[in-house]
């Protein structure tokens, strides 16, 4: 099972919150699959309805496990954008909704099938 902490977990919330009404969106960072840190990559582009990862700055990081970013419009479902990505870039996904907060989130596996996270301090 898949862990993140309450304290990253936050931040990618206020961080959506002070991008609203463009989305925002990082790459996620785990070890022994707790997710313990956002990665921003240079170059990346966030706008009103997508978020463009520079993928060419993304490091050879084997600690970089997949992505978050926020959809404004308060719907935490891929699009099939979002699944061409997830397939991409990782095994975990997070998605953010609006209004931000710990009720508005959901996980995705690669294959864009809803996957549970414990929240964990």
């Amino acid at each position: 099972m898949w862990k993140i902490r309450r304290g990253v977990l936050t931040l990618i919330l206020e961080s959506s919150r002070s991008s609203y009404p463009d989305e925002f969106g990082a790459f996620l960072r785990a070890k022994h699959r707790i997710i313990y840190e956002i990665v921003l990559l240079p170059g990346t582009v966030s706008g009103s309805s997508s978020v463009v990862y520079n993928l060419m700055m993304k490091p050879i990081d084997f600690t970089i496990v997949g992505s978050v970013h926020s959809h404004p419009s308060g719907v935490p479902l891929p699009s099939q954008a979002d699944l061409d990505m997830f397939s991409r870039t990782g095994d975990i996904h997070l998605i953010v909704a609006y209004p931000f907060n710990f009720d508005s989130w959901k996980a995705y596996n690669r294959f864009g099938e809803e996957i549970d996270v414990k929240v964990i301090d």
